[in-house]
């Protein structure tokens, strides 16, 4: 009997124990804020240039309804969006400008950035104004800077991003490769160029893959849904040269439906 009563007080006082520590395990549980909110960070590849539909409200930064950020939140609606990323935007921009809505409740955010930084408008510019020599120049030159300065700038975001928002599951999506080589465009610039490009292409999304995996973050890579539809390849989801000239070297709507959201999706 004297066992009995034992066991009996020994298994009261263990279940006690179990409950009051679930108790207080749920109640600290309940008092963590749900991560739940969407906050769209970057650049003109996320803002939406060269989609169209811009938000009249977002002016220079070309908010476009059409970008993969708004698709992915029409479609899912999360319980808040804030969306700003905006064109021609670089690392410090975002860091400066752009994490505002960012905190503890932000559950997701999404980001491309790094092209401005390594000169992109410019050396596109080049390569299409300047010809295959001026071209290949400026090309090494922003390769030069994507591997030696840039790790350091997405350091500095990714690391900011994570402190406003620790509880937010961050993606970070890169760019596609520009050209299909030895494709249908008759004139323009040279596949020796055309490549250069493509190389660039591949070396920022090393680098941001790299610096996004470090900061424990999933890196989204576009070139596989957009292979098939570079320029040249004769159904391009990328403006070549176009009016208005921020919308070159863009995708276009179907850029964004097609190349970017389902990507940022699986990732999401």
């Amino acid at each position: 009997m004297r066992l009995s009563r034992f066991a009996a007080l020994t298994s009261a006082f263990f279940v006690t124990t179990a409950l009051a520590l679930t108790g207080a395990s749920a109640a600290a549980s309940a008092q963590l804020p749900t991560a739940t909110g969407y906050v769209a960070l970057g650049d003109s590849y996320s803002s939406g240039v060269g989609a169209g539909g811009y938000d009249s409200a977002s002016g220079s930064c070309k908010r476009s309804t059409r970008s993969y950020p708004a698709l992915w939140n029409a479609a899912h609606g999360p319980s808040s969006f804030a969306f700003t990323a905006c064109s021609g935007a670089r690392t410090g921009d975002v860091v400066s400008g752009q994490l505002g809505p960012l905190n503890a409740s932000t559950g997701l955010v999404s980001i491309t950035i790094g092209g401005n930084d390594a000169g992109f408008a410019d050396t596109m510019t080049t390569c299409a104004l300047q010809g295959e020599s001026a071209c290949l120049a400026r090309v090494a030159q922003a390769r030069t800077y994507i591997d030696n300065t840039l790790p350091g700038r997405l350091d500095t975001v990714y690391g900011a991003i994570a402190q406003k928002a620790p509880n937010a599951r961050v993606v970070v999506l890169g760019y596609p490769r520009f050209y299909k080589i030895g494709g249908s465009c008759l004139a323009g610039l040279s596949d020796k160029s055309r490549t250069a490009i493509n190389a660039a292409a591949d070396d920022i999304n090393g680098v941001t893959a790299k610096r996004a995996a470090d900061h424990g973050f999933s890196f989204a890579d576009v070139t596989t849904t957009f292979t098939g539809h570079e320029l040249c390849s004769g159904s391009a989801w990328l403006h070549s040269v176009t009016y208005p000239v921020d919308e070159s070297y863009h995708p276009t709507s179907a850029g964004q439906s097609g190349g970017y959201l389902p990507v940022f999706a699986s990732a999401a």
